[in-house]
């Protein structure tokens, strides 16, 4: 059941029906005292609020009730309804626990959807106590691990990603953002569409609207070309906004916008354009902290972490290092030839120890280097203390048998070849046995300008 309040009888009259034809019960209130009785008596199951429910346009009556509610139920998830000008009354009321805002005039798929994504989280389902319960329900192939706070995550990525939500993943370098974003993408209803990853720390502001939201040729010099964003690329599907943190202010105006109301216009043109994309963002920075600096907009931050997941380091979930290693070591095994390739017990707890700061990548990195430069099948202590002492910050070039000197992306180009190579261009079975996704693999192919004729699966 779905409170309305709004003292406007058009807007309870449009929401109701909107949300009635979804398969919602719907009550209604036009005051604060009508509606703080029924919040009592009726238990609602979410409170959608207007906070300006009277001829007074301060929005005081809307947080007061707010308040009210939230001492009452601190759990009712309650969205606002606001207009652009009291944006910041928003804000003020997403502190004071409100889950979410929706702009006026609204638009009813994103409505529905912030809607039905606080009902799936609010709703009591009950929770996969391990990783093959979740491996029935959803796909998580790529993401290798069975630490209670990583099944946690896991299980949220699976309520949520169906809702198009937006999501905030967060954590240090090399935890696995990407994965995340990607399998929030592959479980949901978009999956056959689109998944664009942005790098935002690559973007400067001079650049920024013509990557995200294209131009016209003409549009400033050399722009020879009509060029299509990043955002209508990803039309239907996901973005992936990664190292959101790193935006500049004048950018994080310019995206703010097309998260509000989703529309956008192409650099040189006066024509709107609408989006209807996923938005997930990711960052290893603290944007809270950020927010109270002034170096990131309280409003973007809002608006982009309805659902928020934290990635833990590895460090913190050392009992999945070893599942890791023998993840990295069975794909190796098939791309080198190398079958008898394994890790000694001693090396392998030696492995748990280590502080890894760069977390799974630089494992990941560790564990190449290792297989590649050593010629024992059952690798030691000593075969990865000796890689591990070449500091990529310090020598990012490393002396290969056979192949030379070879920067790191040199060696995830060679790779990338080799598994290409060993499954004569099958992307399923190639990104499988590097241990990355589809989408993943594509965009090394086109990183590395690495040609190929895709064969049928």
């Amino acid at each position: 059941m779905i409170l309305i309040i709004d003292d406007d009888i058009a807007v309870r009259t449009s929401l109701s029906l909107l949300l009635k034809g979804a398969g919602n019960e719907v009550l209604t209130a036009s005051n604060a005292a009508e509606a703080f009785e029924l919040v009592k008596t009726q238990k609602p199951q979410l409170v959608i609020l207007d906070l300006n429910f009277s001829i007074d346009t301060s929005g005081i009556e809307g947080m007061e009730l707010l308040k009210k509610i939230r001492a009452f139920n601190t759990t009712l998830p309650v969205i606002l309804i606001t207009g652009w000008a009291s944006i910041a009354l928003a804000v003020q009321g997403m502190k004071l626990g409100a889950n979410d805002f929706v702009n006026k005039p609204w638009d009813n798929t994103h409505l529905l959807q912030s809607v039905n994504t606080l009902l799936q989280l609010d709703a009591e389902k009950p929770l996969a106590r391990n990783r093959k319960e979740l491996d029935k329900k959803y796909n998580f192939k790529q993401i290798i691990g069975q630490d209670p706070s990583l099944l946690a995550i896991l299980e949220t990525i699976g309520r949520v990603a169906s809702t198009g939500a937006s999501v905030l993943i967060t954590g240090e370098s090399g935890t696995g953002k990407e994965l995340i974003a990607e399998a929030i993408h592959e479980n949901s209803n978009r999956s056959a569409k689109p998944f664009v990853k942005v790098n935002l720390g690559g973007i400067s502001s001079s650049l920024f609207e013509s990557e995200m939201f294209g131009h016209v040729r003409g549009a400033f010099t050399d722009a020879r070309f009509d060029r299509m964003g990043r955002f209508e690329m990803a039309n239907k599907g996901t973005i992936f906004l990664d190292e959101i943190g790193d935006l500049e202010a004048s950018s994080q105006v310019k995206l703010l916008r097309v998260l509000q109301d989703r529309t956008y216009e192409v650099l040189g043109s006066s024509r709107t354009k609408t989006v209807d994309t996923r938005v997930v963002c990711a960052t290893n920075k603290n944007l809270n902290e950020m927010v109270g600096l002034g170096t990131f907009r309280e409003d973007l931050l809002y608006r982009i972490n309805l659902i928020s997941i934290h990635l833990p380091a590895l460090r913190d979930r050392a009992a999945d290092i070893p599942l890791l290693v023998n993840f990295f070591i069975s794909n190796m095994k098939e791309i080198y030839n190398r079958p008898s390739l394994s890790v000694s017990p001693p090396a392998m707890r030696w492995l748990q120890a280590l502080p890894l700061p760069g977390n799974i990548r630089q494992l990941k990195n560790l564990v190449e280097r290792t297989v590649l430069i050593s010629s024992n099948d059952e690798l030691s202590i000593d075969d990865f203390q000796s890689q591990l002492n070449l500091s990529p910050l310090k020598n990012d070039k490393v002396k290969l048998p056979g192949v030379g000197t070879m920067t790191l992306d040199q060696m995830e180009a060679e790779m990338v070849k080799q598994a290409m190579n060993f499954h004569k261009n099958r992307i399923t079975k190639a990104a499988a046995s590097l241990g990355i996704t589809r989408n993943a693999l594509y965009r090394r192919l086109e990183k590395y300008q690495i040609p190929f004729n895709e064969t049928e699966e």
